[in-house]
C-alpha cells in the first residue's frame, strides 16, 4: 500500500466492516464470530482484556480457515444477572460455583443457585459450537501480565523449557500427540492431560471431554512473539 498503512493496522482499525461478523452467546456471554473458510479448527479468545491475544486472532482469522470466537467487552469478567463471573470458569457447575464465590464475597446464596441454573441451561449449547470436530481442535489465545509457565510446571505431566528467560510465552496443551510435536518448537510448552481438579476452564473440560485444545500465554503487548507463535502451531499441528 502506497500510504505505508501496514496490513495490521488496516485490519484492525482501518475497516471495521470487514469484521462486521454475526455474534452468538456462550452460555449467555456475547462473542464475535470471526469466520473464513470450512475448517473446522475453532478458536478463542475469552478474556476482553487481553487485547493483544483479541489483536492477534483478529489479523490471524483475516485469511486463514476456521471459525473463531472473540469475546465482547474489554473486562476480563462479565456479568450474568448482575453477578461477575470468569468467563473461562464456566464449563462445569463445579468450577462456575467456585469462581462465583471468589469474585462475589457475600453474595446471597439463592441468586449464585440463579447463576449456576442459567449457565447450566446454556452450557450444552455453548459447547456444542466449541468442540472441535473428530481430528480438530481448539486453539484459545490468552495474555498475562504476573503468570508465567512456572506457574503450572508443578501441575503439568510433561515440560519443556526452550526459553526459560521468556516464561510468561508459552504453550499448554492437552493432548499427549500434540505435545510431542510442540516440544520440538524452540517455545516453552506444558501437558496436562489430567481433567482435575475441576476449575471450570476450557482445559480441564478438553481433558475431562477428551478433545484436543492448546492454550497459548503470551505476555500482554507481545504482539509479534504471539503471532510467531500461531503461525508455527498452525503450520504444523494437524
Amino acid at each position: 500500500m502506497s500510504s505505508g498503512i501496514d496490513r495490521r493496522t488496516l485490519i484492525s482499525g482501518w475497516f471495521p466492516a470487514l469484521f462486521r461478523k454475526p455474534e452468538v452467546k456462550l452460555c449467555s456471554v456475547p462473542f464475535r464470530v470471526l469466520r473464513y473458510g470450512h475448517s473446522p479448527r475453532r478458536f478463542i479468545v475469552i478474556h476482553g482484556d487481553e487485547e493483544t491475544a483479541r489483536e492477534v486472532l483478529t489479523t490471524y482469522m483475516f485469511d486463514h480457515e476456521g471459525v473463531a470466537f472473540v469475546v465482547n467487552g474489554h473486562q476480563r469478567n462479565v456479568e450474568l444477572l448482575g453477578v461477575r463471573v470468569d468467563p473461562n470458569r464456566m464449563f462445569s457447575r463445579v468450577g462456575a460455583a467456585k469462581s462465583i464465590q471468589k469474585l462475589n464475597p457475600g453474595l446471597d446464596s439463592d441468586k449464585a443457585e440463579e447463576v449456576l441454573r442459567l449457565l447450566d441451561k446454556e452450557r450444552g449449547k455453548a459447547l456444542t459450537q466449541l468442540i472441535p470436530g473428530a481430528g480438530s481442535r481448539l486453539f484459545a489465545l490468552h495474555n498475562n501480565r504476573d503468570y508465567s509457565v512456572r506457574d503450572e510446571v508443578p501441575d503439568s505431566d510433561q515440560v519443556s523449557i526452550k526459553q526459560p528467560d521468556s516464561p510468561r510465552d508459552f504453550f499448554l496443551c492437552t493432548n499427549p500427540a500434540d505435545y510431542e510435536i510442540l516440544r520440538t518448537s524452540p517455545f516453552n510448552v506444558v501437558l496436562q492431560s489430567r481433567p482435575e481438579p475441576d476449575d471450570g476452564s476450557l482445559s480441564r473440560l478438553a481433558a475431562r471431554r477428551g478433545f484436543r485444545y492448546i492454550n497459548l500465554e503470551c505476555a500482554i503487548g507481545n504482539y509479534e512473539g504471539q503471532l510467531q507463535r500461531v503461525r508455527w502451531l498452525e503450520d504444523r499441528l494437524p
